[in-house]
């Protein structure tokens, strides 16, 4: 794959909204750009070594045993709904104590991501040495981190842009309805 394609394939699929994207909007409304920005350190972690298990480990499991994938789909389901639930009872009050979203929320958001399946098998380059997965892998982290960074700042922005309008728990809500959208998404492929 060549490295424009690449980038517009990559930003793309990060763009979309998502658990990780709607976690880290929902923290830059919450708490702000600066105290969320740790956060993509979890999600660049969270996608890199799901890939790297994906393509070490599980893509072969999964050609050999379908049905290993359907569990793997069951239990992200399940933990977009658990987290949904969560965000959904979340109380703008306690925001200013640590934070809504967690870094290992946010890692573990990440590493359950269905976008790394499409990471690790259609967009990064299948053949090459060490050498070369590490320069598309460095490529792809460098935009995890800007993309991740414009969603954290769409969240601040809405903040500050709405603020006084709209109440920050209609934010959670709306941040849970996408989770359990995206699960329900998640899960009719799994089943179909």
């Amino acid at each position: 794959m060549d490295l424009l394609p690449f980038i517009i394939a990559s930003v793309s699929l990060l763009a979309t909204p998502g658990p990780t994207n709607t976690l880290l909007a929902t923290s830059g409304a919450a708490v702000g750009v600066q105290r969320s920005l740790p956060l993509l350190a979890a999600e660049v972690t969270g996608y890199l070594l799901s890939i790297l298990i994906l393509r070490a480990l599980i893509g072969p499991l999964v050609a050999s045993v379908p049905a290993f994938g359907l569990g793997l789909r069951t239990i992200v389901v399940i933990y977009l709904v658990v987290l949904a639930v969560d965000v959904w009872k979340r109380s703008p009050a306690r925001d200013g104590e640590s934070g809504p979203v967690t870094f290992s929320r946010v890692f573990v958001t990440t590493l359950l991501n269905p976008k790394a399946i499409i990471f690790a098998f259609t967009i990064l380059p299948q053949e090459g040495d060490a050498n070369f997965a590490a320069v598309w892998h460095a490529a792809l982290a460098l935009q995890i981190v800007v993309v991740g960074a414009c969603w954290i700042t769409a969240g601040a922005t809405l903040r500050y842009g709405l603020q006084g309008l709209v109440s920050a728990t209609v934010g959670y809500r709306v941040s849970a309805v996408a989770l359990v959208i995206l699960a329900g998404g998640v899960g009719a492929h799994a089943f179909r």
